[in-house]
């Protein structure tokens, strides 16, 4: 399960504009202020320690931290493992959802980052809704 939240992380990560070719750099924080990730303008997607834990193309393609293809993001948001199968959605306006649509966290447009009760679990700067909602809701959760 733990693998297959991993995936949809990465695969989420991607959901910025596939005819961009830059990521925005950004920091995410949990509730503390303790830094827990990164994104790098190149599209790398760092752990807290500096590890690299995956990359994110301007195409919509995921790689893991090995460069292997793990799946893609739709423009519409649909995050798809690499069978094709949809395994969640991220909204542009932040909510975030399981693959069956259940609501499961929301992104505010300040960067407040808050699970399904409205509770704060955190913050993201410099980094799109999108990419927050990824970073809390399908990797960092069992924060």
């Amino acid at each position: 399960m733990k693998a297959h939240i991993s995936l949809i992380l990465f695969l989420c990560l991607s959901i910025i504009s596939v005819s961009a070719l830059a990521m925005p750099e950004g920091e995410l924080k949990d509730r503390s202020g303790n830094t827990i990730g990164y994104v790098k303008a190149d599209g790398e997607v760092k752990d807290k320690s500096g590890n690299t834990i995956g990359y994110l193309k301007p195409d919509g393609d995921v790689r893991d931290k090995s460069g292997n293809s793990i799946g893609n993001i739709r423009s519409d948001g649909d995050v798809r493992d690499r069978s094709g199968n949809t395994i969640g959605h991220v909204k542009s306006d932040g909510e975030v959802k399981d693959k069956s649509g259940n609501t499961i966290g929301y992104v505010k447009s300040d960067g407040d980052v808050r699970d399904k009760s409205g509770n704060s679990i955190g913050s993201a700067s410099g980094v799109k809704i999108e990419h927050a909602a990824a970073f809390f809701f399908f990797f960092f959760n069992n924060m």
